[in-house]
């Protein structure tokens, strides 16, 4: 982002004038106490300056912020400014704006208050002295005051980010936490509605209704329209995110969590990507792994069945979440309290992830992990003391104890010769399977591709991946969505990490597609691009027509932006039926007063009618 004030006004202020020309008489001047050679000068006077800074009305004080904010944008661990008291400045500059109405409105003040809380957030970013020196500096408070709303989202947006590295500090957390509650209640209120805010007071609104002073921020008031959507679509984003990174902060120390773990809120988070332009952001998958190291967290979450069933449809994703989702729910199933509420949902998903090898270079949440937690109490479920009422869960958990143990025991017994044999008549029985897939027989190549499953060596992983993917292909003829995400999980947990299996990719997200999951087929699409282009190395790579359809839908599914809109397009249409109602009632009344009026004029014919023929007959 850069500043809404024109860069030609601050460079000229800091060129050096000839001996010709005299010099600056204002001992305040920013500019020209940065232009000082002498370093020990130089620093005096920019301490005296910020010091009287917020004291003065200087209509440039717009410009010495917006220098400020690019020097702590570039330099945010130099400590120059942070020991010449630049966070006492910036807090009281953001008090005199949220009290002086007046003065904030005058110049180009607007300005002030979201530089000062960007200036704090940049240096305390990374310095946890930095962030000391900010708090005995009395930051905290003009901080919340903008988090509150009181001027607009993006100062929302600016003191989110500077409370959060606030409190991720351990020195600096408990200064954050004297306002616990408040901070709480307001992140999560941000979180939850900070999309349809910003689509209500800027991107919902035509061009000439937008503020100015948002149009400058964003874009400095140039690019267009386009240019100004996607940027309030990416700060947008970012205020979820750093709201959620605030809330993540109290839930590591277990702080709060009866206001952060409320059922309504925790299906909130569902839906909460995070941005895809920063993977490292938190996103709402992680605060909820964060929960789930948390008993009461864990608890939690295990009673609200449509988190659970959120998290697993993550684990099987290609989002770069993917293994935030896996580690929440091996965490739930650890618990002996909540394993056995979620373990009926959950098994017959992790055991399409038996066979991963590891999740984006993270071992621990590998095969190992997941059957050694799947199956830590088989033996009480395999002899009825434990009874699962689900009988796609002890399906699950069989065929996961028939793999990975009784297979694996059979097939070490065996010769080298009886397993290419075996090997060999998989093959044989994936061609059958082939020409019945092909002459139109697809519940008979199905028999066929799992009669070859069956016989095919464990450690034959690349015919395995076929196999599966084939039947998959299968399923999608059929209709059958969830046994073609089940059949694309498995052939991509046997495939390479890094060079997923690409057929798989694609009828995974055309399953995804099937039952209505945009984000996860949006997810698996672009992999699915991806894989393509590395495979073809070309520099002529084109996307698929069928890809790029795919694309091109579930981009507008998962728009940032698209619930506020249709939740727009609803209100509008409740105030139409709602002035519909009004008029018809007022229609109907004056159809009465209509009624009335006729049955009036006749009343006063009949009476002239009768004074006309009592006039006759006395003639």
């Amino acid at each position: 982002m850069e500043s809404p004030i024109p860069e030609n006004s601050t460079s000229k202020r800091v060129q050096k004038l000839p001996p010709s020309t005299p010099t600056c008489t204002n001992c305040s001047c920013f500019f020209c106490n940065m232009s000082e050679t002498d370093p020990l000068v130089r620093r005096a006077k920019i301490a005296r300056c910020l010091k009287q800074m917020p004291l003065r009305d200087d209509k440039e004080h717009v410009l010495a912020l917006s220098s400020l904010w690019k020097i702590a944008m570039t330099k945010p661990n130099d400590p120059e400014f942070p020991c010449l008291g630049i966070f006492r400045c910036m807090a009281k500059l953001i008090q005199k704006g949220l009290r002086n109405k007046g003065w904030l409105l005058s110049y180009q003040n607007i300005y002030i208050p979201y530089y000062a809380a960007h200036i704090i957030g940049s240096y305390t970013m990374n310095k946890a002295k930095f962030a000391e020196k900010a708090v005995k500096s009395n930051v905290v408070g003009p901080l919340i005051d903008l988090l509150r709303g009181k001027i607009s989202w993006v100062e929302e947006r600016v003191s989110l980010r500077a409370l959060g590295h606030l409190a991720r500090h351990e020195a600096t957390f408990e200064a954050v936490g004297e306002h616990e509650e408040e901070i709480i209640e307001v992140a999560i209120h941000i979180a939850s509605s900070c999309l349809y805010e910003v689509y209500d007071q800027f991107v919902g609104l035509q061009e000439s209704q937008r503020l100015e002073y948002h149009r400058n921020l964003l874009t400095r008031g140039l690019g267009g329209l386009e240019v100004e959507n996607r940027k309030a679509e990416e700060w947008a984003s970012q205020l979820q995110c750093w709201s959620l990174y605030l809330l993540d902060c109290f839930a590591c120390k277990e702080r709060s969590l009866g206001l952060i773990c409320k059922k309504k809120f925790l299906k909130d988070l569902c839906t909460m990507w995070g941005g895809l332009a920063n993977p490292k952001s938190p996103s709402g998958i992680g605060l909820l792994r964060t929960l789930c190291y948390t008993k009461i967290g864990r608890e939690s979450i295990a009673a609200v069945e449509e988190v659970v069933e959120n998290l697993c449809i993550v684990s099987r994703s290609s989002d770069d979440r993917q293994h935030l989702a896996i580690d929440s729910l091996l965490q739930l199933l650890k618990d002996p309290i909540t394993r056995y509420k979620v373990i009926e949902i959950v098994a017959p998903v992790l055991a399409d992830l038996v066979e991963l090898k590891g999740v984006r270079g993270r071992l621990k949440l590998g095969h190992q992990a997941i059957v050694q937690v799947l199956l830590q109490d088989y033996h009480k479920i395999k002899y009825f003391e434990i009874k699962l009422k689900s009988e796609k869960a002890q399906k699950a958990l069989k065929g996961i104890w028939d793999l990975k143990v009784d297979r694996v025991k059979r097939e070490s017994l065996m010769s080298e010769q009886e397993i290419r044999e075996r090997e060999t008549l998989a093959c044989v029985l994936k061609q059958e399977g082939n020409k019945k897939f092909r002459s139109g027989k697809v519940e008979e190549a199905v028999v066929k591709y799992s009669e070859a499953i069956d016989l095919c060596p464990v450690k034959a992983r690349k015919e395995r991946t076929v196999l599966y993917s084939n039947r998959a292909q299968c399923y999608l003829v059929l209709r059958d969505a969830e046994a073609a995400i089940s059949d694309t999980t498995r052939a991509l947990s046997l495939s390479h990490v890094a060079f997923p299996h690409s057929k798989s990719l694609w009828r995974r997200s055309q399953a995804y597609d099937m039952k209505g999951l945009a984000k996860e087929s949006l997810m698996d699409c672009l992999a699915f691009i991806r894989s393509r282009f590395r495979s073809q190395k070309t520099k002529t790579f084109k996307i698929p027509y069928y890809a790029a359809r795919m694309l091109n839908k579930q981009m507008n599914a998962t728009w940032l932006f698209a619930s506020a809109k249709s939740r727009r397009s609803i209100k509008h249409v409740d105030e139409l039926d709602e002035f519909k109602g009004q008029y018809q009632v007022d229609v109907k009344t004056m159809r009465k007063m209509t009624t009335r009026k006729k049955e009036g004029r006749r009343r006063k014919s009949d009476r002239s009618t009768t004074r006309t023929n009592v006039t006759r007959q006395r003639l």
